[in-house]
């Protein structure tokens, strides 16, 4: 018989700029959580209306050590980096980057969105590597939206998008470098989804919109919150009441712990301080390359 995993925290995000000044709302890190190993941020980006030519991205910085995980749910953005890849990114896709020794990326809405305006929505999450992978050459998986397998309940009351890890009878198209769990849940009024999840992982949800239950006790949360869950259980629940009056949205990310030393600055997560200083010396000498146009 499986056992429920009980909440340890719930976190309520934080709004704040990032980038060129869009908006985001970040569980972590914050003064309240640093990092929630093996993940390193968590960004929802907006949403936000943007009237035409006032739309904002990121433009070009470094990564290196980690990986970042682009998911859109609205708008277009397009990306290029220094090793000749670009492209763009619409509603319901995702761009799985592996900086590992670096690279110089661009985030920025595609330009006829940038004519036209309109909503951009989206998150970011950052995946540590592990100090062996931490200098291996960079990589991308795209995936778009047509190609995310999705699963659902029985009842018909629960779908999901799997981005990494399985659910609900799907499994992921991407390859990820360490055990992760990706699951975005769409649950109408009266679903409950119990996703199994490995002993000795981390594992967290974050509500998109409306109010879901989590964990054995049915704990009612609201959206732009994060629920860690305790490790005290192999299954983890989210469930909606019947009288909700639209679906609820809500990711639940988790992975195997790296249990190893973190040590950031900025763009750059590695184990040690002289790592660190390697990374910025590399990129000052231009080592990770330029973007070019």
């Amino acid at each position: 018989m499986s056992a429920v995993r009980s909440i340890a925290h719930v976190f309520p995000a934080v709004r704040t700029t990032e980038g060129g000044g869009f908006i985001v709302n970040r569980p972590f890190p914050t003064r309240q959580l640093m990092d929630f190993d093996p993940f390193l941020l968590l960004d929802e980006m907006g949403p936000v209306d943007y009237a035409p030519g006032a739309a904002k991205g990121a433009p070009d910085h470094p990564h290196r050590g980690f990986e970042t995980v682009t998911y859109m749910l609205e708008g277009r953005s397009g990306h290029k980096d220094s090793a000749g890849h670009s492209g763009t990114l619409g509603p319901g896709d995702v761009q799985w980057m592996t900086a590992g020794a670096g690279v110089v990326h661009s985030e920025m809405p595609d330009p006829e969105f940038v004519h036209t305006g309109g909503r951009m929505h989206g998150l970011q999450l950052w995946v540590n590597l592990p100090a062996s992978d931490k200098m291996i050459a960079p990589r991308y998986q795209e995936m778009p939206h047509a190609r995310i397998p999705q699963g659902r309940s029985a009842d018909g009351l629960a779908t999901v998008k799997v981005i990494a890890g399985e659910s609900l009878g799907a499994r992921a198209a991407i390859e990820t470098r360490t055990p992760i769990l990706y699951l975005h849940f769409t649950l109408a009024p009266g679903a409950r989804v119990e996703q199994p999840v490995p002993a000795g992982w981390n594992v967290f949800a974050y509500g998109l919109s409306g109010t879901a239950q989590y964990g054995a006790n049915g704990e009612e949360i609201g959206a732009q919150h994060m629920v860690a869950f305790a490790g005290d259980g192999d299954t983890v629940a989210i469930a909606t009441s019947a009288e909700a009056a639209e679906p609820v949205e809500v990711l639940l990310i988790g992975g195997l712990p790296l249990n190893e030393p973190v040590v950031r600055y900025g763009p750059f997560v590695m184990n040690t301080e002289q790592e660190i200083r390697e990374a910025v010396l590399d990129y000052q000498a231009g080592r990770m390359g330029s973007i070019a146009r």
